[in-house]
């Protein structure tokens, strides 16, 4: 439990590779102290969930545009058949407003496809403060790996 409690692998790891995937136990809380230790260090942190990125380097850092659901019968002509799209901040820009490194905590990474898990290795890559930390299902204790080695 000591390496849990202190965090330096854990960051000295984030800090190496950018971008981890990483398996916590099932019952929680390691996640959470893991993310307190980050805190500490300096790092700002936010928790996110990848159901629903579409691109996420266009999720995450690019202005992009959605559509909302169709809710029935509308008038078609006035926005055509597929709805007006509006226009949404990417996630992660208050985040990088700031000096500060920033480390997103992606659960739910499972779903994503190895492409779109190589485009998060390649963003951190390109921008030096961002990192990554996607949670790739259960374990029976904690343990992570350089996401690059995970795909491979």
């Amino acid at each position: 439990m000591p390496l849990v409690l202190s965090g330096k692998k854990f960051r000295k790891d984030l800090e190496t590779y950018r971008c981890l995937a990483i398996r916590t136990p099932l019952e929680g809380g390691s996640e959470t102290r893991l993310l307190r230790r980050l805190k500490a260090a300096g790092y700002k942190t936010q928790i996110l969930s990848v159901r629903g990125f579409g691109d996420p380097e266009t999720f995450l850092v690019k202005l992009h545009g959605i559509r909302p659901p169709h809710l029935g019968h509308q008038n078609v002509g006035r926005n055509a058949a597929l709805g007006e799209v509006q226009q949404v901040m990417p996630q992660a820009h208050e985040l990088l407003t700031e000096d500060k490194p920033v480390v997103l905590w992606l659960i739910e990474g499972q779903v994503l496809s190895n492409s779109e898990l190589l485009s998060l290795c390649d963003l951190s890559e390109r921008d030096q403060k961002l990192k990554f930390v996607v949670e790739m299902g259960g374990s029976r204790k904690l343990e992570w790996q350089s996401m690059r080695n995970f795909i491979n």
